[in-house]
Parts: structure tokens; C-alpha cells; sequence
């Protein structure tokens, strides 16, 4: 896999997270249809010398995804961690 750009990496990424989430959505959501390109959005992105890396997640209404891809340049592989998100608690003491 070559990445030729930023606008080409986050497209790669999203992709492939609409992959996973139609693949393995079920494993952390009552998956109720498929999702496209359209449910996923880029939280933040940056490329450091030839590497290139990318937090994604779903509108998808309590899913709690949220996927970290990281472009090796170098070896030109992409690797992906997804993530559900389990808790949010508010603390206001130590």
C-alpha cells in the first residue's frame, strides 16, 4: 500500500473502518444496518516524516467506536486499533 497524501490516508481510513464495522460491528453493537463512508468522520490527524496517523469514529448514536490507524512509511503497511468506548465518568475530587 502506498499513501500518496493526507486526503488519500484519511480516505484509506475510512474505508477501512467502515470494513471493520460491517465485518465485526455485532462484537460491540446491535448492529441494525451497514454503514458507508458517510457515518464515519475524522477526529484528528498528522503525518510526521514518512508516517501518518489518524483517530476515526462513527455518528453512529451510542456504538462508542473510535479506531487509531497508523501509516508506516517505511514499510508501507497500515495498522489499526479500534476501540469501544466502556465508561465516562465525571470526577470532581481527587
Amino acid at each position: 500500500m502506498i499513501i500518496t497524501g493526507m486526503d488519500h490516508f484519511q480516505s484509506v481510513c475510512k474505508k477501512k473502518l467502515v470494513e471493520w464495522y460491517n465485518n465485526n460491528g455485532e462484537m460491540v453493537y446491535s448492529l441494525r444496518a451497514p454503514i458507508d463512508l458517510s457515518d464515519v468522520f475524522i477526529v484528528w490527524s498528522c503525518k510526521t516524516l514518512q508516517n501518518y496517523k489518524c483517530l476515526a469514529s462513527t455518528d453512529i448514536s451510542g456504538d462508542g467506536i473510535y479506531a487509531e490507524y497508523t501509516y508506516n512509511g517505511d514499510k508501507q503497511e497500515l495498522y489499526e486499533d479500534v476501540y469501544k468506548k466502556l465508561t465516562n465518568t465525571c470526577h470532581t475530587e481527587e
